[in-house]
């Protein structure tokens, strides 16, 4: 069992910028692929950025590519989103997830509670 639980999230301006934590506990972290999705009120979940189990590959949705980047640091159990030029459309539930398959899923194995994060405009 992988406990993931999410910090970081909260109210920006537009431009402004968040940097997510997620802090997994259980099982090896280094064995699992890690990533970020979202969930804007009254849409589907999104996919957001992803990031492999040394950290050497890295992908992420065009919505967000070149603003975000995900990066990990396996000695601390830790994932994080470092979320710059924020937009009101970035406003949502970002959500962690672990996968044990070898890149993240759309159904990964484990994902924490949510933190909020609202842009304003």
């Amino acid at each position: 069992q992988v406990q993931l639980v999410e910090s970081g999230g909260g109210l920006v301006q537009t431009g402004g910028s968040l940097r997510l934590s997620c802090a997994a506990s259980g099982r090896t972290f280094s064995l699992y692929a890690m990533g970020w999705f979202r969930q804007a009120p009254g849409k589907a979940r999104e996919f957001v950025a992803a990031i492999s189990r040394s950290g050497s590959s890295t992908y992420y949705a065009d919505s967000v590519k070149g603003r975000f980047t995900i990066s990990r640091d396996n000695a601390k159990n830790t994932v994080y989103l470092q979320m710059n030029s924020l937009k009101p459309e970035d406003t949502a539930i970002y959500y962690c997830a672990a996968d044990i398959r070898v890149i993240l899923t759309e159904s990964p194995d484990y994902w924490g509670q949510g933190t909020q994060v609202t842009v304003s405009s």
